[in-house]
């Protein structure tokens, strides 16, 4: 085309491309004088560490708890009567002694009457019987009277005397059932729901319940320990890494099922030899001051056992330790501050630190603050938790 509007030969051909190679080697040159510079390298990233240390720190053992009265006494009928009067106020509270049911005394009473009655007879048979006995004692002496007749006389004493021992007993039995028709409290604590109503006839036996009565001061709490936990005690106490309290004197701190702690403090005071076969743990019980009467029969608390500890320990924070794949790990900071993961073993918690079992040796550094911030082999910047550098 270009032939047709400009005639072309060899000198014309090699000027335009070398003009044209001219061109793009200039343009070449330009493009590379506007290339970006080389991006800065970041400095290496602020972490906060600490020092691994040998401490004694609480063992706190946790157990769900039930609440259980210290005292419960089952109020029945002891003997057979009308029931009178109910003398309190169903599920109040009442005191040692206190009134709760008043049976018919009458019946109770003419027996007593009728027994003091027959005693006073066999007083006046025993009399006549001593009178016959000293009678006859000077005459047998003199030969006046046999020593059948003597004989005879003193059987009747000792039988006059032994019925009015009988007749006595039966005096003291009446007096016991006038006694058991006011029935009191033996004990201070809460009451039941009355099963009879007034003019009910009431008998004992299977069926003589009539309420009942429940300690709530002191109070007890019971959980139980499971044969794993059990073991694994064993073994940490073996190793030394687990100390009990002298004497077991272990304190329990119960938390209510709002969050909030129990003000009064307790202790352990029983635990049963043998392991319940259906559940394979072992029962536990605490005692504790409940003067409010805050805690009822029944209710569900968290008990918290304290006393033991873990001597010579390794603790870290929490927030220290990651969860993978492979297990639980940390970044520990070797002496050239390069980055290290770690794997480690994990105990018990105590507040917000986690007790590492292996893993870790003292002195070793571990991260705390900035673990999102590295990758292992990486150089870090330490930062103290007290803000100086390492």
């Amino acid at each position: 085309m270009l032939s047709k509007f400009f005639p072309l030969n060899a000198v014309t051909v090699y000027s335009v491309l070398s003009a044209l190679s001219a061109m793009l080697l200039l343009m070449i040159v330009l493009s590379g004088c506007h290339s970006e510079p080389p991006h800065p390298q970041l400095p290496p990233p602020t972490v906060t560490t600490v020092t691994v240390e040998l401490q004694t720190v609480p063992a706190i053992l946790e157990y769900v708890g039930v609440v259980q009265s210290s005292h419960l006494v089952e109020i029945r009928a002891r003997v057979e009567g009308y029931l009178e009067k109910i003398a309190y106020i169903e599920g109040s509270l009442v005191h040692v002694d206190d009134l709760l049911f008043q049976i018919d005394k009458k019946p109770f009473e003419a027996a007593l009457a009728q027994a003091k009655g027959v005693v006073e007879q066999k007083k006046a048979a025993l009399w006549d019987a001593v009178q016959t006995v000293n009678r006859l004692m000077p005459l047998y002496e003199k030969n006046a009277a046999s020593k059948r007749d003597l004989d005879n006389a003193t059987a009747q004493q000792l039988g006059a005397k032994a019925a009015l021992d009988s007749a006595d007993a039966e005096v003291t039995q009446a007096e016991i059932n006038l006694g058991y028709t006011t029935i009191r409290s033996p004990i201070t604590g809460q009451t039941g729901q009355a099963r009879f109503r007034e003019g009910a006839l009431l008998t004992p036996g299977a069926d003589s319940l009539l309420t009942t009565v429940t300690a709530l001061n002191p109070i007890w709490v019971n959980f139980s320990i499971s044969s794993g936990d059990i073991l694994k005690y064993q073994k940490e106490q073996s190793s030394g890494a687990l100390e009990l309290p002298k004497d077991l004197n272990f304190e329990v701190e119960l938390i209510l099922s709002d969050g909030t702690i129990f003000p009064s403090k307790g202790k352990v005071d029983f635990a049963d030899p043998s392991l319940k076969q259906s559940t394979g743990s072992m029962t536990v019980r605490a005692v504790l001051p409940n003067p409010d009467y805050t805690l009822k029969p029944g209710q569900f608390v968290r008990a918290s056992v304290k006393g033991a500890v873990h001597p010579n320990a390794i603790v870290i924070p929490q927030s220290a330790v990651m969860q993978g794949k492979n297990g639980l790990s940390v970044f520990v900071v070797d002496k050239d501050n390069k980055v290290e993961m770690r794997l480690i073993e994990a105990g018990d918690w105590y507040k917000q630190y986690w007790i590492i079992n292996s893993g870790l040796k003292v002195g070793e550094r571990v991260i705390v603050d900035g673990i999102n911030k590295v990758v292992p082999g990486m150089s870090v910047i330490v930062k103290n938790p007290d803000g100086k550098g390492a």
